[in-house]
């Protein structure tokens, strides 16, 4: 079965057609309001297509053939993610349009994590809150989580997924049991223009002295905070460089931003009970060594180690040699786990 894989991001749509042994057959990144039919044409012809949809609530555990009912029930959920829904429902549209006809699947960013322990997904509200409203941690980044993963094989596995987005997942056996994204992407880890996690108090605290706006203020969380906010500029690679030349905000941002990342790390290995790989995906957990050294070198207590060349060279096992922690460098490959995904749906 050839599988297009359909990735709506914030700035581009990305197509790729992916052939029954999952082989790369054509590739095209697009602007959203690009021209989907002729890239599709451009492309060669699918057998099915797989969407991935960040919002599945708690509807979707697994990839949904999509049907009018399905696609339905995501645009229902846009209120839950309306910074990313509207993008991936709009790509949805326009393939729909252009090839009609073709089986469509729907795979999910939180499905992943869908199954989390209730006492990892619960938050403690009042009741009448928690039922009137589908208020629970639901985790992001699932398909990258599960591709690492998989990869990584059985056992106590933590997956660092870093790129402008970043969240962590902890998982037992191919089974997710937490993560530090929430009821939003914006909870968890510093991230390149997100805050990561924030004391409320200190939320309310500018809504009520400051007459700050809630969109103002969610605008600011968003895109203005994470490494933008403390050193200037949300690219890893800058924010490096510049900590290189001793500018103090680039190095306060990484301080902050692996601060974040090793105590991340070490509460998803006290979810597991211990740790025996680590993996690091996403583009900054696959292209920056000093941020895998950085980390690692807070984490030896847990077994982790790695050897300086191997890490430098970015090869797939970074570990020192004896070391009791497996650390791998994974390729995100959210598409392969997406054609897997259309493929376990239309049998």
């Amino acid at each position: 079965m050839r599988v297009l894989v359909v990735n709506a991001g914030s700035s581009s749509l990305k197509l790729r057609l992916l052939g029954a042994d999952d082989e790369l057959l054509g590739a095209s990144d697009i602007a959203p309001d690009g021209d989907v039919g002729g890239a599709l044409d451009a492309l060669g012809e699918a057998d099915a297509a797989g969407h991935r949809i960040v919002h599945g609530g708690e509807r979707f555990s697994a990839p949904a053939v999509i049907d009018d009912e399905v696609a339905a029930a995501l645009e229902e959920l846009t209120a839950l993610a309306p910074l990313h829904q509207p993008k991936s429902l709009a790509a949805l549209a326009a393939v729909r349009a252009a090839r009609p006809g073709l089986p469509e699947v729907a795979c999910f960013d939180t499905a992943f994590h869908a199954g989390l322990p209730a006492a990892a997904s619960t938050y403690a509200l009042p009741a009448a809150w928690r039922e009137r409203w589908p208020l629970r941690r639901y985790g992001f980044h699932g398909l990258s989580h599960a591709w690492a993963s998989r990869r990584a094989g059985p056992g106590r596995v933590v997956t660092c997924h870093l790129g402008a987005g970043a969240s962590l997942a902890a998982v037992r056996d191919g089974r997710c049991v937490d993560t530090t994204m929430g009821f939003t992407p914006l909870e968890g880890l510093v991230m390149a223009t997100r805050s990561g996690s924030v004391d409320p108090g200190l939320l309310l605290w500018l809504l009520e002295r400051t007459g700050m706006a809630e969109r103002e203020l969610g605008q600011a969380l968003e895109h203005e905070s994470g490494l933008k906010g403390l050193a200037g500029t949300a690219d890893m690679r800058e924010v490096l460089a510049a900590a290189t030349r001793g500018e103090q905000s680039a190095t306060l941002a990484l301080d902050v931003y692996v601060h974040r990342l090793r105590a991340g790390i070490a509460a998803m290995a006290a979810a597991l009970g211990g740790l025996e790989t680590l993996v690091f995906t996403g583009g900054v957990g696959e292209r920056a060594p000093e941020i895998r050294a950085r980390a690692a070198d807070g984490l030896a207590f847990l077994g982790v180690h790695l050897d300086a060349e191997r890490n430098a060279a970015a090869e797939e096992e970074i570990e020192a040699d004896g070391a009791p922690v497996r650390v791998l460098v994974v390729e995100a490959r959210e598409d392969l786990e997406i054609a897997r995904g259309v493929r376990a749906a239309l049998g």
